[in-house]
């Protein structure tokens, strides 16, 4: 069963991609076509980019690193939950990016935006171009959530509406195809 990574983007104290990931991940498992984990970025405490190899090399000399690159190794195909910071995406999402290069290569992914009036979506037109350069192929299908808070029950977990299911049972159902086409060129790297 291909493996899908969803990974929360975000890493600072108080953020809401913890409870929108785990919605995510919970309807990724009803999807059924994915062996789904929740992948938490900030669990690996990536500083700022640390190596002193080109990530090409695979040469990683930090425990932190080594950890990272069998995560993202582990994957077949990846969702990012990013939330769009200044316009553009969290900077530790670019970070983590950067840390492995081959790991990601040859391997589809989605995003699921939220924020604002523009859901995130401003990050990911950016996002976009950066999976790209690592040889991954990013989904023109996506789930943005506007005005996140408004989707927030008491308890601050995340409450979905038919409009937004339906986007992620779409990107999904493209992602699942886009993982299986290029499973030859991920064996052959």
């Amino acid at each position: 069963m291909l493996k899908l990574h969803t990974i929360i983007c975000s890493t600072r104290p108080g953020r809401v991609g913890p409870s929108v990931a785990r919605w995510f991940h919970d309807f990724a498992v009803r999807h059924g076509k994915f062996d789904a984990r929740l992948i938490d970025l900030a669990e690996f405490a990536l500083p700022v980019y640390d190596e002193p190899h080109h990530p090409r090399t695979q040469k990683y000399e930090h425990a932190h690193t080594r950890a990272w690159a069998a995560s993202v190794a582990a994957a077949d195909a990846y969702v990012f939950v990013t939330p769009e910071y200044n316009y553009g995406p969290p900077p530790s999402f670019v970070n983590a990016l950067n840390y492995v290069y081959k790991e990601w290569n040859y391997k589809p992914c989605g995003f699921v935006s939220y924020g604002g009036v523009s859901g995130g979506m401003r990050a990911v037109q950016l996002e976009k171009q950066l999976v790209t350069t690592l040889k991954m192929m990013p989904m023109v299908e996506g789930v943005a959530v506007p005005m996140v808070a408004q989707q927030l029950d008491e308890a601050g977990n995340f409450r979905s509406n038919e409009l937004i299911d339906d986007s992620a049972q779409t990107m999904l159902d493209e992602l699942f195809k886009w993982a299986t086409a290029l499973q030859p060129m991920r064996d052959g790297a």
